[in-house]
């Protein structure tokens, strides 16, 4: 059986057809171990040439249907027929489909599977309510949309036949999975062929960690140099919240605390970063070190710092924060999505305020014990997502997708 997997990813395509993106067939061919191939539903860009570190997405039993490419709602508008012709037609009778979501495309495609009664699994990745708070997004809908997406994800996970999130709790309060139901009134069948009301709920995280990025106990510096912070993050969007970190830094500096800050990442958003650390003359303590080259590269850079910290404005389960505590880093993050699910309460601080996060930065520099408990206690808790522990969860949550399938087909006399 094949899989059509829909998703917000978006790709490049070369001249010779090949895609590439920032997640690449590793990825994407781990639905393999169960389905037999892959479709990928996503928006693709056809380029000349590639900019920045993508990896190879399609390959052996992995292709892309490519949906017309757009940014925003205006660009959408200009080719919302053409995207839901090509969602509509990515799928074949016969096909298992998995949804990605939040995603504007997994609402299209479930038009279609509702329309024929077929299931559908959901992997929740994102949450919409943050995604479009106050702050993080500016749009004059912006209220609508928090609305309106927040409805379609609830609405998507209340009909699928199985829920894997990302978190342990916190999307699965918010967006919760019910049960899918399917009665054939058509055909004559027997009882048994009649598909159960059962319904699996599990959680996994997109990140998984090999034994390369977990670190040997990590021995913390005591205060006497700089106190060396990094973040990374893209700059595509504002959400991250790195004007923040730059704000606070600003603030710990003001009261004593000698510090400097490396931002890993880039986006369209990172001028204006740049621009923010002059105005408040942090320049020379700020290194940009743009998109780094793969995770060895990012490896390095965190072994060189004292602290992380993700000032994030909203989160799923963020892979730098996890990818940070694999190398025994200590670290510091906003209460939002499911980071209080890493990280201790007193290691939080609430999204967007400035003051708040320079007294915990400072709180922290400060006491090297607590920053010594902090570093075992993450390096302890990276170790539940290494992709040992991660992978049976995700093929029992593809395996019930495909068996329902399955029976839903046999229910209606497919062989």
């Amino acid at each position: 059986m094949n899989v059509v997997v829909v998703s917000e990813h978006r790709f490049d395509r070369l001249p010779d057809a090949t895609v590439w993106g920032e997640s690449g067939y590793d990825f994407w061919g781990r639905y393999r171990e169960v389905f037999d191939r892959v479709r990928l539903v996503c928006r693709t860009k056809d380029v000349a040439a590639l900019h920045g570190s993508p990896v190879r997405v399609d390959g052996p039993g992995v292709s892309v249907v490519p949906v017309p490419h757009y940014i925003g709602p205006v660009q959408y508008l200009r080719v919302a027929a053409a995207v839901r012709d090509a969602v509509r037609d990515a799928f074949a009778p016969g096909d298992a489909v998995i949804m990605r979501i939040g995603s504007h495309l997994a609402s299209a495609m479930a038009v279609q599977l509702r329309r024929l009664g077929a299931p559908y699994g959901v992997e929740v990745v994102g949450d919409p309510f943050d995604v479009f708070a106050a702050g993080v997004v500016r749009h004059p809908l912006r209220p609508f949309f928090r609305w309106w997406f927040t409805r379609e994800q609830r609405r998507l996970c209340a009909g699928a036949c199985g829920a894997a999130y990302v978190t342990e709790r916190a999307l699965q309060r918010r967006y919760p999975c019910g049960a899918y139901v399917v009665g054939v009134s058509d055909v004559d069948v027997r009882a048994e062929a009649f598909m159960q009301r059962v319904v699996l709920q599990t959680h996994y995280s997109s990140v998984e960690l090999a034994a390369a990025d977990f670190a040997d106990a990590r021995t913390v510096p005591d205060a006497r140099g700089d106190l060396h912070v990094i973040t990374v993050g893209s700059m595509a969007q504002r959400y991250k919240g790195t004007d923040v970190l730059i704000r606070a830094l600003q603030d710990c500096r003001r009261r004593g605390l000698r510090v400097r800050l490396t931002i890993a990442g880039d986006g369209k958003y990172r001028r204006s970063l740049e621009e923010l650390a002059g105005a408040l003359d942090m320049s020379r303590h700020v290194r940009f070190t743009g998109a780094l080259p793969g995770p060895r590269a990012v490896r390095d850079e965190l072994d060189q710092a004292d602290l992380f910290v993700l000032p994030s404005r909203t989160e799923g389960l963020p892979r730098a924060l996890i990818e940070a505590m694999a190398r025994g880093l200590p670290c510091i993050a906003s209460d939002v999505g499911g980071i209080p699910e890493l990280l201790d309460a007193e290691d939080l601080v609430p999204p967007g305020n400035v003051p708040a996060l320079a007294d915990k930065i400072v709180e922290v520099a400060s006491d090297q014990t607590r920053r010594s408990r902090m570093s075992g206690r993450n390096l302890a808790k990276a170790g539940e997502y290494r992709s040992d522990v991660l992978r049976a969860r995700r093929v029992a949550f593809y395996a019930h997708v495909r068996a329902t399938t399955e029976g839903w087909l046999r229910s209606r006399g497919v062989r």
